[in-house]
């Protein structure tokens, strides 16, 4: 198939490259220079992402934030315009957009392109880096039954496990409780090891031993190593977990509900980015929690 790509970041390059392994023809854009492995391996470079709509049938999106996402769909030289200068029609071709962005506008940006003629598909992931890589992200999708057919076996070959949710916006509400889960725990690991470490054990002994009962978790088992050994390369990054957390807590406002959990963990991630962590792999928001107590988990008790 004739396939487009918009966003080569940390995620968007590896699920990239697995569309192109897949044996597809591959049109790429993005606003830094197209990494070398994808035109190495045949992938297209297109000066505009209406040219990469114009070419392909299918386009992927993998951006940072809302307004990435609304500038790459309806700016100058944007997807729409590419679909309204389609040979014929739009009609035949589909937006998919993987990043993790606002429900509410989602929605607005699925009727927008359909009003073109085309699907459009919510599947953003999770999986971090490491998941991109292996192509076994989670990957929860929000649109039609015949749209996600059609574009399901491309999915699979950068996912697992992969839900078709519900109607357009439904990946998007999914992808904010998945984040809500992982901020949750990722604090919760953090506030155990620095209170093992800070009473004298051994945080990582501490780790292996909870491993084996009700508390492991994968955030148990690979965050918190991050902690343990300092390792906060971002593999997703405290900004991007903050952009995400702070769609929850607007969308409970907007529901009328109360999520105190979700407000903590977003007010440490804002003591985290306060300090210049912000880049740092979300894992990393241990440190705020280092502060409050005078105390690193690696450090001596």
């Amino acid at each position: 198939m004739k396939l487009g790509f918009i966003g080569l970041g940390i995620m968007g390059t590896p699920m990239a490259g697995h569309l192109r392994a897949g044996g597809h023809e591959l049109y790429v854009h993005t606003r830094s220079q197209v990494p070398a492995a994808l035109t190495e391996a045949g992938a297209i470079v297109c000066p505009s992402a209406a040219e990469v709509a114009r070419r392909a049938d299918i386009v992927f999106l993998m951006l940072p934030d809302t307004p990435d996402v609304e500038r790459v769909l309806f700016g100058a030289n944007g997807v729409a315009e590419g679909l309204k200068g389609s040979a014929g029609s739009a009609a035949g071709k589909a937006v998919v957009d993987m990043s993790s962005i606002s429900p509410i506008e989602t929605k607005a940006f699925a009727e927008r392109i359909a009003a073109l003629g085309a699907d459009y598909l919510d599947a953003p992931v999770s999986g971090g880096e490491v998941g991109a890589k292996a192509a076994s992200l989670t990957i929860m999708v929000g649109g039609s039954d015949a749209a996600f057919s059609r574009v399901q076996p491309l999915l699979a070959l950068m996912g697992k496990n992969i839900t078709h949710v519900g109607e357009a916006g439904a990946g998007q509400v999914t992808k904010v409780a998945n984040q809500i889960i992982v901020a949750l725990n990722i604090a919760a690991v953090g506030e155990a090891l620095v209170f093992a470490s800070k009473a004298g054990a051994d945080p990582a002994k501490v780790r292996q031993a909870l491993m084996g009962g009700f508390a492991a978790s994968r955030i148990l088992e690979v965050h918190g190593e991050r902690m343990i050994k300092r390792t906060f390369n971002p593999g997703f990054r405290i900004g991007l977990h903050q952009k995400d957390l702070n769609l929850a807590l607007q969308g409970a406002k907007a529901l009328g509900v109360a999520l105190p959990g979700t407000a903590n963990v977003a007010q440490l991630m804002q003591a985290c980015a306060a300090q210049g962590w912000g880049q740092l792999d979300h894992s990393a928001l241990v440190k705020a929690l280092e502060l409050m107590a005078a105390h690193e988990v690696a450090g001596e008790p």
